[in-house]
């Protein structure tokens, strides 16, 4: 066990964790930000994503050692009352189907549109091919990209 203190959503948090221990279980479990998904467990389908200093990251398949000394962004922390552009725009658009994916389809659309504020189609389709929405919400998922770009992006 090694102590560590993450910077998660402004916050500096202390933990004592396996250095191996994947930064998701950290989050979930001994910070008790639980909007981070788990699903597939290798990083696969992206349902676990936050953003490690700005960048989109599969926390199933992060080590919290090796997030330590970066700034850590989950779901919880783009907004307080859930009013970010992104997720503004996924409740205009009706995104969800079932909402398991949804955290880290926000999270990948957020990073996106941090790094390119008016995507093309094959951008957005570029940056979220890693997301598996098993329900299939991918059209909606896109416009609701482009009408978070028209309203502002990333905030």
């Amino acid at each position: 066990m090694a102590k560590y203190t993450l910077t998660v959503n402004g916050e500096a948090r202390s933990v004592e964790a396996d250095p191996t221990m994947p930064l998701l279980w950290v989050l979930r479990d001994l910070l008790e930000l639980t909007g981070t998904k788990y699903s597939c467990g290798i990083g696969q389908c992206g349902t676990c994503t936050v953003h490690l200093n700005g960048a989109p990251i599969r926390s199933c398949s992060f080590p919290v050692s090796a997030a330590a000394s970066q700034p850590i962004t989950t779901i919880e922390g783009l907004s307080a009352n859930g009013d970010h552009p992104v997720q503004a725009a996924w409740q205009e658009v009706d995104v969800p189907q079932c909402g398991y994916c949804q955290a880290g389809q926000i999270m990948s659309a957020t990073a996106l549109l941090a790094s390119t504020p008016n995507p093309t189609d094959e951008e957005i389709d570029a940056s979220m091919s890693g997301n598996i929405c098993r329900c299939g919400t991918y059209q909606r998922i896109k416009a609701a990209i482009h009408l978070a770009a028209d309203k502002g992006g990333a905030k």
